[in-house]
């Protein structure tokens, strides 16, 4: 599976943005999926996550009631709906999947996105 993160860019303070994750490959339809970001100096972080069924989904705290997954399988895409942006959301995110749920944990992840640039300006 080849991930393909995109929609990323400069925003000011309040503002929304959507990235999408693009997949190819035939398993993404039984993939766990989930965002993450790295911020300059910072340890890459999880952000949010959706199972395969779509039916849940998990996020960080400082993103909760801000930031929406999603997903549309017969597209192969995975998204993250991020409104009432804040400069502490600046990071370059990327996109995740993992073929089993449970885990938040960077390391645990088999498959990455190239990552998409978020700039949230004060």
């Amino acid at each position: 599976v080849q991930l393909q993160a995109s929609g990323g860019g400069l925003v000011q303070a309040g503002g929304s943005l959507r990235l999408s994750c693009a997949a190819s490959g035939l398993t993404f339809s039984s993939l766990n999926m989930a965002w993450f970001r790295q911020a300059p100096g910072k340890e890459r972080e999880f952000v949010a996550r959706m199972p395969w069924t779509g039916r849940t989904d998990d996020y960080t705290d400082s993103v909760k009631g801000r930031f929406t997954i999603s997903r549309d399988n017969a597209k192969n895409t995975v998204y993250l709906q991020m409104n009432s942006l804040k400069p502490e959301d600046t990071a370059v995110y990327y996109c995740a999947g993992i073929p089993y749920w449970g885990t938040t944990r960077q390391y645990d992840y088999t498959y990455w996105g190239q990552g998409t640039q978020v700039t949230v300006s004060s």
